[in-house]
């Protein structure tokens, strides 16, 4: 079996938790975090057509857009990371499959968001949107989501964390808290 290898870089400024996280509990919180998410925007696009936008609406607007914007964005780039690049080297015809699938799905969840988003970023803004396009694009967003999640779950993270070495989800943890928090530190810094 193929021993996948995880650089560790330094996290002396991480919260003591971040320190010590396995890198696939994290993935798995980010799929739940993913969940709620895509329920809060569907709540959302209900509550727009029912009453409109108000001070609530607009702030959960701006919470789901940061949250597809930035923490599912990362997610996606942890998994492209870690995760795929050992499991095409010498597998099964089907994993490789499926690892391309996932990472076409990455690029169809953007591409999702990205028609999405600035509907929901002008709620948030007090600006106008569709909320025709929003109701269409959150269901399809929605669907790929949970296809999407669930090929992860069920297939490829147990055959990731079978490849990797006893310490290693410890390690891609500890990078990929690293990682983001390097990234939001500079995102605040601009």
């Amino acid at each position: 079996m193929n021993a996948m290898r995880v650089t560790t870089i330094p996290s002396t400024t991480l919260p003591r938790a971040a320190k010590s996280a396995d890198g696939f509990i994290s993935l798995d919180a980010c799929h739940r975090q993913t969940f709620s998410m895509l329920e809060e925007l569907s709540a959302l696009v209900t509550k727009l057509e029912h009453d409109g936008p108000d001070a609530e609406i607009r702030s959960r607007a701006a919470k789901i857009a940061a949250f597809f914007s930035t923490t599912a964005r990362e997610h996606h780039e942890d998994e492209e990371r870690y995760i795929f690049p050992a499991l095409v080297q010498g597998a099964r015809p089907e994993i490789v499959q499926a690892v391309l699938r996932l990472q076409q799905d990455h690029d169809w969840l953007e591409e999702g968001w990205f028609e999405l988003a600035p509907h929901v970023q002008a709620i948030a803004g007090r600006h106008s949107y569709d909320i025709d396009t929003m109701r269409d694009c959150v269901a399809v967003l929605a669907a790929l989501y949970h296809d999407h999640i669930e090929l992860e779950e069920s297939f490829i993270d147990p055959e990731a964390r079978a490849r990797m070495a006893t310490d290693a989800p410890r390690e891609m943890g500890r990078e990929m808290a690293a990682r983001h928090h390097a990234e939001r530190v500079a995102r605040h810094t601009r």
